[in-house]
């Protein structure tokens, strides 16, 4: 008897949480309604994860504008560095464990549900002066902001074909850039209307959970659950990639050790990723600190400055993701490469130049040159990979980013600059780039479209 009160409770739970699972298939629409169905659910899909990933970072980036706040608030750098390095320990594992979930998940409710459970976690950080709380909720905010990134890459891989995902990709990558640039405006609304600095938490929350929610009215998870071919039959553009059945889900296990693991040029990216995302943090979670404290910026000249940063990265990965696709026919690492190498030189003038113009230009141009390897290592992780398995690849990317480089950048920056200032901590940051260009450089034919069969299907088949 109580073995069948278990078994019913579980199936009470599983038939709780069924609306996670990936959608099944419905009836195929009519051949002549296929064309136009496609490209409005596109259109639609698309927007969804561009614009409920861009509010992720609004409650991702508040707490690096709320530093210098912090800061008169009695904490040092090196305490503010450990606390926002949680989020980067807590994301970087999250984002590979539910990467792997949301390839066996409903794209259209994980995403939503991450989205507002980071929303209800930052409503705790204005009311605690606890070193400790905070650090368990950056913790937290850590593990449910890992909701984020997968999900849009399972509906990549559905709805958008193996040619044309380096500029569709590079397209919906600035979602970062305009979240990470706006919150910087929503921080300084948010100190109007509540008051004070606590508004650097409150305004975003509000919108965080209603785009969480209307992402979950607007997107679909794939394209056979609308009634659509899958994306290979509608494009005729199949990848190389040689798999039974495109369209079977796979087990967590098959797409570890089968897909991802066993994959050397996975493992090469994500270690770039590690510096890749050392410099990314390290500049720009940062700079309004160091603006105001070396360079003399007030407030609203650091804010400026923070989203020259991120704004400036639009037009730069979409012409990156652009070059990748149709000047190097999917080859990631040539581009990354030139990205890192302009990336070094603009840190250095931003580290040495005193002029406040030259500044922002600098800030811009590492913006606009950054992002570009952060975006094609997202796409090469799920070039390299069949699509059910493009969560777990690009979240084994994603732990390394985030719990080797974003975490360096928070914990050991904010302890370098402490002990030997900030240009100590520059040093770390040229030697970071110079890193992550040694590792690119071991992935440099990989996914050549050119070629009638690619290195990276050859070393994963």
């Amino acid at each position: 008897m109580k073995k069948y009160k278990n078994e019913r409770t579980m199936k009470d739970m599983s038939n709780l949480f069924s609306f996670l699972k990936p959608a099944k298939p419905i009836k195929r629409l009519p051949k002549e309604k296929i064309d136009s169905a496609y490209k409005k659910y596109r259109l639609q899909v698309f927007i969804s994860i561009y614009i409920g990933y861009m509010g992720y970072y609004f409650v991702r980036s508040n707490f690096s504008l709320a530093k210098m706040y912090l800061i008169q608030e009695g904490f040092t750098k090196t305490q503010l560095g450990l606390v926002a390095s949680a989020l980067g320990m807590a994301y970087g594992v999250s984002k590979f464990v539910m990467g792997n979930v949301s390839d066996r998940s409903n794209a259209r409710f994980f995403l939503g549900i991450g989205l507002i459970l980071s929303g209800v976690t930052n409503l705790f950080f204005p009311i605690t002066s606890s070193l400790t709380i905070m650090f368990m909720l950056m913790l937290v905010n850590g593990w449910v902001q890992g909701m984020g990134w997968p999900p849009c890459g399972r509906i990549m891989t559905h709805w958008f074909s193996d040619k044309e995902r380096g500029v569709k990709m590079s397209i919906w990558n600035t979602a970062h850039n305009v979240g990470g640039g706006f919150i910087a405006t929503i921080a300084l609304v948010g100190v109007q209307i509540f008051g004070g600095w606590k508004g650097i938490f409150y305004l975003p929350v509000i919108i965080a959970i209603v785009i969480g929610s209307l992402y979950m009215v607007f997107a679909k998870d794939t394209p056979q659950s609308v009634g659509l071919p899958p994306i290979e039959e509608y494009k005729n553009d199949y990848p190389a990639f040689k798999v039974a059945n495109r369209e079977k889900e796979m087990t967590a296990k098959e797409i570890l050790f089968k897909y991802v693991l066993n994959n050397k040029y996975i493992w090469f990216i994500a270690l770039a990723n590690v510096f890749v995302y050392l410099v990314r943090y390290g500049v720009i979670n940062w700079a309004p600190l160091y603006l105001q404290e070396v360079k003399g910026f007030n407030v609203k000249e650091s804010a400026l400055a923070f989203s020259l940063f991120e704004y400036a990265a639009i037009p730069g990965t979409i012409l990156i993701g652009w070059i990748s696709d149709k000047i190097f026919h999917g080859r990631r690492a040539p581009v990354g490469i030139a990205c890192m190498v302009g990336v070094a030189v603009g840190v250095f003038i931003y580290w040495q130049s005193s002029s406040l113009l030259a500044v922002n230009i600098t800030l811009a141009c590492i913006g606009a040159l950054i992002y570009g390897p952060v975006m094609l290592i997202g796409v090469s992780a799920l070039d390299l990979v069949p699509k059910k398995a493009a969560g777990t690849a690009a979240g084994f990317t994603g732990l390394f980013g985030y719990l080797g480089g974003q975490v360096a950048a928070e914990i050991v920056m904010g302890m370098i600059v402490d002990k030997y200032n900030w240009n100590g901590g520059f040093i770390m940051l040229m030697i970071s780039a110079v890193l992550a260009i040694v590792f690119l450089s071991l992935t440099w034919n990989v996914h050549d479209r050119s070629k009638p069969e690619s290195e990276d299907v050859v070393s994963a088949s």
